[in-house]
């Protein structure tokens, strides 16, 4: 399988490292006002250790340790492995980047 990095171009898989599912979001253990949620534990261990095992389309992080160090957001068929897309991942990797001795 090959990844095309849009920072690197198409890589070689053992060049990432896959993350998981893309749509768990942090659950909040905090409420707006500072108390503790009273079932943020139970909403904690959901997060981290229960995820569906999708057939088909998933969208998924990776990381491209061996490139340029981006998180990277597929979208990637789990049943025929067919990546369907790649963008960064938001906030979480390579900025726009300057030539070398560049200013910004």
């Amino acid at each position: 399988m090959r990844i095309a990095c849009p920072f690197c171009g198409e890589r070689e898989l053992g060049e990432f490292t896959y993350l998981g599912d893309a749509a768990p979001k942090r659950p909040m253990a905090f409420a707006a006002d500072g108390a503790e949620q009273p079932e943020a534990q139970d909403l904690f261990f959901d997060y981290v250790y229960l995820r569906d095992n999708v057939a088909g389309d998933m969208t998924e992080r990776w990381y491209h340790g061996g490139g340029c160090r981006s998180w990277l957001t597929v979208t990637r068929n789990t049943t025929t492995h067919e990546i369907k897309a790649v963008h960064a991942a938001p906030g979480a990797g390579a900025q726009k980047r300057t030539k070398a001795g560049a200013t910004s």
